[in-house]
């Protein structure tokens, strides 16, 4: 089992994505040649991603890096990146059964009506194996480890569901999606709760400053691309030691302003792949709901929130709060953690904030920076349990991924940063059984309401087929 889905995984998100529509499309009566060309689009838009991504890392590494000689920024604890936990994640045993555990819980969730969503984003598992497979290596207990991988599947799940609508209502073209991704909906509780404190601050629910209203007021200056060039230009001169650095730097300069402006401009064009292939299956999935369950309230494709990480507010956020984490880290107390291969990463964080912010620009900055100053101290407070098992899997693997610097602790922003992750990891690790019983009692709560809330929508529905009925007679 774990070799045959260590090579699944090992296929990548843009081999197994085109696979796994073009079967779920057949299954759902789309004809196999467009159920084959919407895979390809999301195996291309993933593709495309990755490449957009890479740039940046790329682009961004080796100013940062002498950034943080020049100012001798070193931390204890290493950037790892989500590599890195990925290949902690899958590489245990936990990791090899993830898949069909998994997938085993979310039948039974959809068969009892505790969940709308059927989870599809199989690259993305890799999450709840992450979280399994610490709590594995810190417990010792393969037991503890599949009992947080399940908790924190089901959290999820449940929170996939109650953030669906609004989801749906704030994006473009995601009819019949949510977003199951534990790192991406572990700040949703969060973003819900700051935003009702910061519309209570006089003045601050009155300042609408979304990205267009950015561009209107501020014309080609609001634009991500004119903000991408901006910051990739300041980073470029701070890598430099002296004025006469920065001139005789100044094609290294200009030339990281033009990718970190062509990360911001390609991220949006790229995204356009994955509605593209995304809207034939979730056209014909409610259309399949509607002839077989007329009377039901409607699945959910479960995917990435790779496809709405082109959004400007998401961008431009992501894009200012960069130097601002880098600064941060540096000064907050009790942070060992400078993030550096992780700072790609950053985007997922603001996915299911902006349908609460509504895209305001400026609440979305603030709540981001909340998060991510917590996130800070929860990856170094997660640094010695990551080693371990990063350091477990090297010697089992030879895995370049995992191998950490000598006298540093690893870590990544990637999921060790998640609330959902640190709070599973305390209740497990240090409050052991007390701790399980509070996660128990919490997920059964959260399924509880969740399917009273599926039956209320299901009798809503049925009471509105009817009186449409006798409308009609």
């Amino acid at each position: 089992m774990e070799a045959i889905f260590k090579y699944i995984i090992g296929l990548g998100a843009a081999v197994m994505m085109p696979v796994i529509f073009t079967i779920l499309g057949v299954c759902i009566g789309i004809k196999f040649g467009d159920a084959l060309k919407a895979g390809l689009k999301v195996g291309v838009g993933f593709v495309g991603l990755s490449i957009v991504t890479a740039l940046l890392t790329s682009a961004l590494g080796p100013a940062l890096n002498s950034v943080v000689d020049l100012y001798d920024l070193h931390l204890h604890v290493f950037d790892m990146g989500w590599p890195a936990a990925a290949s902690v994640a899958y590489n245990t045993a936990v990791g090899a059964f993830i898949i069909p555990v998994c997938l085993g819980v979310n039948l039974l969730m959809l068969l009892t009506k505790t969940t709308r969503t059927v989870n599809i984003d199989l690259w993305n598992y890799w999450h709840f194996a992450f979280i399994g497979a610490v709590v594995y290596f810190a417990s010792d207990s393969l037991a503890w480890g599949f009992f947080a991988a399940i908790i924190c599947y089901i959290i999820t799940l449940v929170l996939a569901d109650m953030t669906a609508k609004k989801f749906q209502d704030f994006y473009k073209d995601v009819d019949g999606i949510s977003i199951p991704q534990p790192f991406c909906a572990g700040f949703a509780p969060i973003a819900w709760g700051l935003n009702i404190i910061l519309d209570k601050v006089p003045g601050l629910k009155k300042l609408e400053i979304d990205a267009e209203g950015m561009k209107k007021r501020f014309g080609v200056m609001g634009e991500p691309l004119f903000l991408g060039v901006v910051v990739g230009i300041l980073i470029g001169m701070l890598a430099c030691e002296s004025w006469s650095a920065v001139v005789d730097n100044i094609p290294m300069i200009l030339g990281l302003g033009i990718k970190m402006g062509a990360v911001m401009e390609l991220i949006p064009r790229v995204t356009v792949l994955f509605i593209e292939g995304l809207k034939p299956i979730s056209d014909a999935t409610r259309q399949l709901i509607a002839r077989k369950f007329k009377n039901a309230d409607g699945l959910n494709i479960g995917m990435s929130p790779a496809l709405v990480i082109g959004h400007p507010t998401t961008l431009v956020v992501s894009l200012l709060l960069i130097p601002v984490t880098l600064v941060i880290a540096v000064f907050l107390p009790g942070n060992e953690f400078l993030p550096l291969a992780s700072l790609a990463g950053m985007f997922y964080v603001f996915p299911l904030m902006l349908p609460y912010t509504k895209g305001n620009v400026l609440k979305t900055f603030i709540i981001g920076l909340v998060v991510l100053i917590f996130g800070l101290l929860m990856v170094t407070n997660m640094a010695p349990y990551f080693t371990k098992a990063a350091h477990d899997v090297y010697a089992a693997t030879g895995d370049s991924a995992v191998a950490i610097p000598q006298n540093f602790e690893g870590g990544s922003l990637d999921f060790a940063s998640s609330p959902l992750a640190w709070i599973i990891f305390q209740c497990c690790e240090n409050l052991k059984a007390v701790g399980a019983g509070v996660l128990v009692l919490l997920t059964a709560g959260m399924m509880y309401w969740n399917r009273v809330l599926i039956i209320r929508n299901r009798d809503l529905m049925e009471k509105r087929n009817s009186d449409k009925l006798q409308s009609m007679e």
